[in-house]
């Protein structure tokens, strides 16, 4: 259990230093009013199913990181964090950041954890083998380890179900209710 807390700890490090560098890269505009525009002419289920499918393709990603030795992970983490910090940059530079937490939080705090979880379990099997080279165990994976892999593959994937419905359900009304108050 440690040692799964600790490629958790690799995968939310490589993410929030995403973050940090999203938030000093030259602001380019806010790009988010595009997307709300899409959002508007769009039903529910079918926001559910674009967020969802585009979130399952990341965590797929991240999860298949395992193949190439945890790189696309790694990449990933990194992107999604330049993203959510750049979002973050153009919020507080428009003075939107009340807005951004809104239309945010609602959904991230299930995404969020979805993807460093699901780039923990691109790190997974990798790290098992580094410790295997390493001389730190006997075996190279165990029935544990591929469970571990799979039960945080699996973690993943449900909590991006429920940030996806959470953002196609209850970040649009939010959204609706932002336009109609004149926000």
């Amino acid at each position: 259990m440690i040692r799964q807390g600790m490629i958790v700890y690799i995968s939310a490090v490589l993410f929030i230093l995403g973050v940090v560098v999203g938030s000093e890269m030259p602001y380019i505009g806010d790009e988010s009013q595009k997307f709300f525009q899409f959002e508007n002419k769009c039903s529910n289920n079918v926001l559910f199913f674009y967020f969802l499918t585009n979130n399952l393709r990341l965590v797929g990603l991240l999860i298949s990181g395992s193949a190439l030795f945890g790189a696309p992970s790694c990449l990933n983490l990194l992107a999604n964090g330049i993203f959510v910090g750049s979002a973050i940059k153009s919020a507080i530079l428009t003075d939107k950041l009340l807005e951004f937490i809104l239309l945010t939080l609602p959904h991230g705090i299930f995404e969020i954890p979805a993807i460093i979880i699901a780039g923990a379990a691109g790190f997974k099997i990798p790290y098992e083998i580094i410790r295997y080279l390493a001389g730190r165990r006997e075996q190279i994976l165990t029935k544990e380890d591929i469970k571990e892999y799979f039960t945080m593959a699996l973690i993943s994937i449900v909590l991006i179900i429920i940030a996806a419905w959470i953002e196609a359900n209850i970040t649009l009304k939010i959204a609706e209710e932002m336009i109609k108050s004149g926000r």
